[in-house]
Protein backbone atom coordinates (compact mmCIF):
# COMPACT_ATOMS: atom_id res chain seq x y z
CA UNK A 1 0.00 0.00 0.00
CA UNK A 2 3.06 2.18 0.16
CA UNK A 3 3.63 1.93 -3.62
CA UNK A 4 1.77 5.15 -4.36
CA UNK A 5 0.40 8.18 -2.51
CA UNK A 6 -2.70 7.96 -4.73
CA UNK A 7 -5.43 5.36 -4.91
CA UNK A 8 -8.59 4.96 -6.95
CA UNK A 9 -11.90 4.82 -5.08
CA UNK A 10 -14.96 3.28 -6.75
CA UNK A 11 -18.39 4.23 -5.42
CA UNK A 12 -21.95 3.58 -6.57
CA UNK A 13 -23.91 6.53 -8.01
CA UNK A 14 -27.70 6.79 -7.85
CA UNK A 15 -29.20 4.31 -10.28
CA UNK A 16 -26.36 1.86 -9.64
CA UNK A 17 -23.82 3.48 -11.96
CA UNK A 18 -20.13 3.20 -11.15
CA UNK A 19 -18.07 6.27 -10.27
CA UNK A 20 -14.31 6.41 -9.75
CA UNK A 21 -12.12 9.02 -8.08
CA UNK A 22 -8.37 9.33 -7.59
CA UNK A 23 -7.23 10.67 -4.23
CA UNK A 24 -4.37 10.88 -1.76
CA UNK A 25 -4.71 8.32 1.00
CA UNK A 26 -3.19 6.83 4.11
CA UNK A 27 -3.87 3.43 5.63
CA UNK A 28 -4.08 1.74 8.98
CA UNK A 29 -2.59 -1.58 10.08
CA UNK A 30 -6.02 -3.14 9.40
CA UNK A 31 -5.90 -2.13 5.72
CA UNK A 32 -8.36 0.72 6.29
CA UNK A 33 -7.96 3.49 3.73
CA UNK A 34 -8.19 7.07 5.03
CA UNK A 35 -8.74 10.26 3.00
CA UNK A 36 -9.91 13.84 3.35
CA UNK A 37 -12.62 15.08 0.97
CA UNK A 38 -15.20 17.72 0.24
CA UNK A 39 -18.62 16.38 1.32
CA UNK A 40 -20.11 17.86 -1.87
CA UNK A 41 -17.88 15.82 -4.19
CA UNK A 42 -19.71 13.10 -6.12
CA UNK A 43 -17.89 10.21 -4.41
CA UNK A 44 -18.70 11.69 -0.97
CA UNK A 45 -22.36 12.16 -1.88
CA UNK A 46 -22.46 8.61 -3.26
CA UNK A 47 -21.20 7.23 0.06
CA UNK A 48 -24.00 8.95 1.99
CA UNK A 49 -26.51 6.95 -0.10
CA UNK A 50 -24.60 3.68 -0.50
CA UNK A 51 -21.54 2.76 1.57
CA UNK A 52 -20.38 0.04 -0.85
CA UNK A 53 -16.94 0.89 -2.22
CA UNK A 54 -13.73 -0.54 -3.66
CA UNK A 55 -10.17 0.78 -3.70
CA UNK A 56 -7.20 -0.11 -5.87
CA UNK A 57 -3.60 0.83 -5.23
CA UNK A 58 -0.63 0.27 -7.52
CA UNK A 59 2.52 2.02 -8.65
CA UNK A 60 1.63 3.82 -11.88
CA UNK A 61 5.22 3.65 -13.14
CA UNK A 62 5.13 -0.13 -13.67
CA UNK A 63 6.10 -1.33 -17.15
CA UNK A 64 3.99 -3.73 -19.20
CA UNK A 65 5.66 -7.12 -19.57
CA UNK A 66 7.63 -6.85 -16.34
CA UNK A 67 6.53 -8.20 -12.94
CA UNK A 68 3.71 -6.05 -11.56
CA UNK A 69 2.03 -5.71 -8.20
CA UNK A 70 -1.04 -4.08 -6.73
CA UNK A 71 -3.92 -4.53 -4.34
CA UNK A 72 -7.70 -4.30 -4.67
CA UNK A 73 -9.84 -3.83 -1.56
CA UNK A 74 -13.61 -4.37 -1.30
CA UNK A 75 -15.77 -3.10 1.55
CA UNK A 76 -17.62 -0.05 2.83
CA UNK A 77 -16.77 3.59 3.47
CA UNK A 78 -18.13 6.69 5.14
CA UNK A 79 -17.38 9.79 7.16
CA UNK A 80 -15.51 9.27 10.40
CA UNK A 81 -16.71 10.92 13.61
CA UNK A 82 -15.42 11.39 17.14
CA UNK A 83 -12.55 9.15 18.20
CA UNK A 84 -12.59 7.37 14.81
CA UNK A 85 -12.11 10.69 12.99
CA UNK A 86 -9.32 11.81 15.32
CA UNK A 87 -7.46 8.53 14.83
CA UNK A 88 -7.99 8.69 11.04
CA UNK A 89 -6.58 12.24 10.93
CA UNK A 90 -3.56 11.07 12.93
CA UNK A 91 -2.95 8.23 10.46
CA UNK A 92 -3.33 10.62 7.52
CA UNK A 93 -0.98 13.15 9.11
CA UNK A 94 1.64 10.46 9.73
CA UNK A 95 1.80 9.77 6.00
CA UNK A 96 1.53 13.38 4.83
CA UNK A 97 3.70 15.42 7.19
CA UNK A 98 2.49 18.77 5.78
CA UNK A 99 -1.15 17.93 6.53
CA UNK A 100 -2.59 20.22 9.21
CA UNK A 101 -5.19 18.14 11.04
CA UNK A 102 -6.05 21.00 13.39
CA UNK A 103 -6.59 23.50 10.57
CA UNK A 104 -8.51 21.24 8.19
CA UNK A 105 -12.28 21.60 8.26
CA UNK A 106 -13.01 18.92 5.62
CA UNK A 107 -14.37 15.60 6.86
CA UNK A 108 -12.18 12.55 7.08
CA UNK A 109 -13.40 9.35 5.39
CA UNK A 110 -12.57 5.77 6.27
CA UNK A 111 -12.83 2.74 4.02
CA UNK A 112 -13.12 -0.57 5.87
CA UNK A 113 -12.26 -3.59 3.71
CA UNK A 114 -13.95 -6.98 3.96
CA UNK A 115 -11.68 -8.64 1.40
CA UNK A 116 -8.45 -7.86 -0.43
CA UNK A 117 -7.16 -9.19 -3.73
CA UNK A 118 -3.40 -9.05 -4.12
CA UNK A 119 -1.14 -9.62 -7.08
CA UNK A 120 2.64 -9.48 -6.75
CA UNK A 121 4.36 -11.14 -9.65
CA UNK A 122 7.78 -10.77 -8.00
CA UNK A 123 6.75 -12.68 -4.88
CA UNK A 124 4.14 -14.95 -6.50
CA UNK A 125 3.94 -16.39 -10.00
CA UNK A 126 2.86 -14.31 -13.01
CA UNK A 127 -0.91 -13.67 -13.28
CA UNK A 128 -1.52 -15.09 -9.78
CA UNK A 129 -4.12 -13.41 -7.59
CA UNK A 130 -4.56 -14.13 -3.87
CA UNK A 131 -7.86 -13.19 -2.20
CA UNK A 132 -8.04 -12.87 1.58
CA UNK A 133 -10.62 -11.82 4.16
CA UNK A 134 -9.67 -9.05 6.56
CA UNK A 135 -10.00 -10.33 10.14
CA UNK A 136 -9.12 -8.88 13.53
CA UNK A 137 -5.58 -10.31 13.51
CA UNK A 138 -4.78 -9.57 9.85
CA UNK A 139 -5.71 -11.57 6.78
CA UNK A 140 -7.16 -15.06 6.26
CA UNK A 141 -6.58 -16.72 2.91
CA UNK A 142 -9.74 -17.39 0.83
CA UNK A 143 -8.51 -18.46 -2.60
CA UNK A 144 -5.72 -18.27 -5.15
CA UNK A 145 -6.46 -17.76 -8.84
CA UNK A 146 -4.02 -18.29 -11.69
CA UNK A 147 -4.96 -16.90 -15.09
CA UNK A 148 -3.66 -18.77 -18.09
Amino acid sequence: MNASPLCALATVSPGGRAHINHMYFAWSDRYEVIWISDPESLHSRNLTRNSSAAVTIYASNQVWGRPDRGIQLFGTAGVGAGKTAREARRVYGNRFRDYDAEGDSLPVYRFTPRTVKLFDERALAPVTFVTARVVRDGLTWLKTEVSV
